[in-house]
């Protein structure tokens, strides 16, 4: 080889070099802003959530604010679409939805999650909470994160919970103690640590979709229900159950869950934003179906049903029975009962 071709190649070989380098550096770029973790964070999103309430309810309302937090807190950054309704399937197909990534943000019902983490039975423990209030400040506790984070090898991020009231009976005859109960059928969410309170006082609980209760009870399939009082209202549950003991027996949490596929790909100041507006929509949402308790109740009294209060002291032998058999499942359980139990 000349010394002209030697000088051509490597001249060529710098070239090469430089080209390729700079290429390099490049495909790293457009790496690190597709995974959201270049930059300065300037990065936008377009989320999805779902659940399965109507657009009319509380839930939706917490979403609403969620979305309206979102932008708020990211400079408008973060925008989300809402999918209420189930308009995007039940509660199963959404939790795999978020597993694969194809949804971004889901709120599920904690009975649901029961048969994802047997933990999350430790909610359902009766009369484990004397007021909407203290069920609330449980939420930020040590042991209710524990319960969260049972989710987190199946690809889950629950970060928050939210409350949308308490657990009534409804009946179509007046029911005044738990001897009483013994015999009924009543329609209870499908959830085993629900049915199995039912079940301790005697009842044969069904697992009924709520579109067909009303007409469940209006036929004398069953004789009343497990419910809350914005679900009776909305579905007119007072014309086919004339009385409704107010006896607040279980708070009713749901969970704010982010897809860990999409969530651990963010930067952490992003993750920190939607953290801070879920706790923001989940103190909203709580407090605002708090305060509409006795609006209900005033609405379905106007409406002829009878609501009364029964002795929480009758069901003390039903409730440790339930203490004993759920802690004995799993030790969260366990931890959670004794932590809330006085």
């Amino acid at each position: 080889m000349t010394k002209k071709s030697g000088f051509y190649f490597f001249i060529m070989t710098i070239v090469a070099a430089l080209f390729l380098s700079a290429c390099g550096d490049d495909t790293d770029e457009a790496k690190a802003d597709d995974t959201g973790k270049a930059g300065d964070s300037g990065q936008t999103y377009n989320f999805k959530l779902a659940h399965i309430a109507p657009p009319d309810h509380i839930w939706n309302e917490t979403a609403e604010k969620f979305g309206e937090e979102l932008e708020k807190r990211s400079d408008g950054r973060m925008k989300l679409e809402l999918y209420p309704g189930g308009q995007l399937g039940g509660e199963p197909d959404m939790v795999q939805q978020l597993e694969t990534g194809s949804l971004d943000f889901g709120f599920i019902t904690t009975a649901f999650l029961t048969s994802r983490s047997e933990a999350f039975s430790a909610w359902f423990a009766p009369y484990l909470f004397d007021s909407y209030e203290a069920a609330f400040e449980a939420k930020d506790s040590d042991i209710a994160k524990k319960l969260l984070a049972t989710l987190d090898d199946q690809g889950l991020r629950a970060k928050n919970y939210f409350f949308s009231g308490n657990r009534t009976m409804m009946f179509r005859e007046k029911v005044e103690s738990p001897a009483d109960i013994k015999g009924l059928t009543l329609r209870v969410t499908p959830s085993p640590a629900l049915q199995d309170w039912y079940r301790l006082l005697g009842a044969n609980p069904e697992s009924i979709s709520l579109p067909d209760v009303y007409q469940a009870a209006q036929t004398g399939v069953i004789d009343g229900m497990e419910m809350d009082l914005d679900a009776a209202v909305t579905s007119n549950f007072n014309e086919v159950t004339g009385f409704g003991a107010l006896t607040n027996h279980m708070v009713w949490p749901s969970v704010m869950i982010a897809s860990g596929k999409k969530f651990d790909a963010m930067p952490e100041e992003d993750q920190k934003i939607i953290e801070e507006a879920m706790a923001a929509a989940s103190e909203y949402g709580t407090m605002k179906r708090a305060s509409l308790e006795e609006e209900y109740m005033d609405t379905l009294k106007d409406r002829g049903m009878e609501l009364y209060e029964m002795d929480e002291s009758l069901f003390d032998p039903y409730k440790e029975e339930y203490d004993e058999q759920y802690k004995a499942k799993d030790p969260l359980i366990k931890e959670f009962i004794e932590t809330f139990r006085k």
